[in-house]
C-alpha cells in the first residue's frame, strides 16, 4: 500500500482550513533533502504556517511538500520529503496528528501465510451453534435483535 501520511496530512490541513483555523505543521530537518531556512530550525525542528494566507504555491504531494513562504520579509522556498512531516495542527487549539518516526505503510507487505494444511487439501473442522460444521463460505454469526 501507498504510504498514508500524505492523505492524512491533506485531510487534516483541510479540516483546520474549513474551521477557519490556522494549520501548522513540523518538520524533522534532520532527514534529508529538507529544504528550509536554517536559522529558524530549533532541536532539529521547524515549525511552519501552511495558512494559505501565509503560503504560496503550497502542494502536498504524495511524496514531498513544498511552497513560498516569507521569513521576516525574506520570501524563500520550502520542500521537504513527505516522511518529514511529523505532526500537523491547528494553533488555535492544537488539534491534529502526531506521525510516526516510522510508517508501517512504507515496508512492503508481509507475504501471505502458508497453512500446510490447505495446501494438501485438508480443511480444520469447525462447530457452529447446533453442531453443524462450518465452511461452505456461510457465516457463523447470529443476527440478534
Amino acid at each position: 500500500m501507498t504510504p498514508s501520511r500524505p492523505y492524512l496530512l491533506r485531510g487534516f490541513y483541510d479540516w483546520i482550513v474549513d474551521n477557519h483555523y490556522t494549520p501548522y505543521i513540523v518538520i524533522n530537518t534532520e532527514l534529508p533533502d529538507v529544504h528550509v531556512p536554517e536559522e529558524y530550525i530549533e532541536d532539529g525542528r521547524i515549525v511552519l504556517n501552511i495558512a494559505p494566507n501565509a503560503v504560496r504555491g503550497l502542494l502536498l504531494a504524495n511524496d514531498h511538500i513544498e511552497f513560498n513562504a516569507r521569513f521576516s520579509g525574506i520570501p524563500h522556498d520550502i520542500w521537504a520529503p513527505i516522511k518529514a512531516v511529523t505532526a500537523v495542527y491547528a494553533k488555535e487549539n492544537g488539534r491534529g496528528m502526531v506521525f510516526k518516526e516510522e510508517e508501517e505503510d512504507d515496508a512492503p507487505p508481509p507475504p501471505p501465510s502458508t497453512n500446510k494444511d490447505a495446501e494438501s487439501g485438508k480443511t480444520g473442522s469447525t462447530t457452529g451453534s447446533g453442531g453443524k460444521k462450518g465452511g461452505g463460505g456461510r457465516s457463523h454469526l447470529t443476527l440478534v435483535k
